[in-house]
């Protein structure tokens, strides 16, 4: 890290932030719904070999798709019925059944209690964007806007997701939907982390989910974001978070543990700088020195602009390099905008079980970068959960 980097990623943590490190937390399960697979490990392989996820669009409605490319979950509605099943689920728009799928899945992995206090903090965009604008449209064509189909409305509501994850799963615990595009990912997990601090929950689902859909899909055509062969993807992915002390005493072991979750706004600099001052202080909060970094999932792959700016950041905060293991999961499910950082992550962890033994130790950067300014990082390490995982400081805010 050059010393002017430096300087900014001290002043970002003194800047009313504890310079202790902060208490680990344990993943425990994880969860995917993406157009790779249904399962982390094949998503992971799919990313590492560089294979494409599916791009079959039938049965996704009749609206025209802009000429370019597309990454589906395929046969949603059949992994649905099959994990999920049929009844009462007529009415839910597709961002719901992603996410109750990769949810379904994450508890299915789960080997610890669910009770009560577990709960879902949700990263999305606006929510469903084909629900919202379908609706919108329907209070345009009929002849009184009461005459709209009510059971439409539920799915416009942007929280539709995270509530119906709840009841279907007697979730009783926090639940809360952050709309925070690219920053989704690392917005609920630091929501997660202080809702824990506070004891609001045991232990907590934390995802994001993001659909494929005409109204998404022409938006990113449209707007010359993304680079001309980028496609426009969707998924769905959730981790069961808990703090890693209380894994440890109960004699449990996580799959990973994340360290430190950090955001900023670049402000009057440059988002470069910026996110490499913000790895720098989550490296900081997380005891690990930028030489102990094996790995990094970028989150900026196909987006005009970001890309190279986000591996220089990189190299920035780690020395003038780029670790030995470079993850770029849009390579493979697309842009998948508010569930980009969770698949990032979940890929991971997918490369992670499918190692075993020989990841142990391994410490990897997850990265995010937003047109408008906003940067952040997450720290996961494979350490043995219970091993110097609490710092002399607290959780952080």
């Amino acid at each position: 890290m050059s010393s002017a980097t430096a300087m900014v990623a001290a002043e970002e943590v003194a800047s009313g932030h504890a310079l202790g490190r902060t208490a680990a937390l344990a993943v425990t399960a994880v969860g995917v719904a993406t157009p790779a697979g249904l399962d982390p490990v094949e998503l992971a392989r799919a990313v590492l070999a560089g294979r494409q996820g599916s791009a079959d669009t039938e049965g996704l409605g009749d609206e025209a798709l802009p000429p370019r490319g597309a990454r589906v979950v395929p046969e949603l509605q059949n992994a649905f019925a099959e994990h999920i099943g049929r009844k009462g689920n007529r009415h839910l728009d597709r961002t719901t059944r992603l996410g109750l799928l990769a949810c379904q899945f994450a508890l299915e992995g789960h080997t610890g209690p669910v009770g009560p206090r577990t709960g879902v903090v949700l990263g999305t965009s606006t929510g469903s964007i084909r629900s919202s604008s379908e609706y919108s449209m329907e209070t345009l064509r009929q002849d009184r806007p009461y005459l709209v189909n009510p059971s439409l409305f539920p799915n416009t509501v942007m929280n539709c997701a995270a509530g119906q994850i709840a009841i279907r799963h007697g979730l009783k615990g926090v639940n809360a939907t952050l709309a925070g595009g690219h920053l989704a990912g690392v917005q609920a997990l630091r929501y997660a982390r202080n809702a824990l601090r506070q004891g609001h929950a045991d232990r907590l689902l934390v995802g994001g989910v993001e659909e494929y859909c005409a109204q998404s899909a022409w938006g990113w055509h449209r707007s010359g974001a993304l680079g001309i062969d980028a496609p426009v993807g969707e998924g769905a992915a959730f981790l069961m978070i808990e703090p890693a002390a209380a894994v440890h005493a109960a004699g449990r072991r996580g799959l990973a543990r994340i360290l430190a979750c950090e955001t900023a706004f670049a402000g009057g600099r440059g988002l470069g700088d910026a996110l490499a001052a913000v790895i720098g202080a989550a490296l900081v909060r997380s005891g690990k020195d930028p030489a102990e970094v094996q790995a990094v999932s970028l989150g900026s792959t196909g987006q005009r602009g970001l890309e190279l700016v986000e591996q220089r950041a990189v190299r920035a905060a780690l020395g003038g390099r780029l670790p030995q293991r470079v993850i770029r999961v849009k390579d493979t499910v697309g842009e998948c905008f508010s569930s980009g950082g969770p698949l990032q992550i979940a890929a991971l962890l997918g490369a992670w079980q499918d190692q075993g033994a020989a990841a142990a130790g391994e410490t990897a950067v997850v990265t995010a970068v937003s047109q408008e300014g906003q940067v952040g990082c997450v720290v996961l390490d494979t350490n043995e959960l219970g091993t110097g995982e609490l710092g002399a400081g607290g959780l952080g805010d």
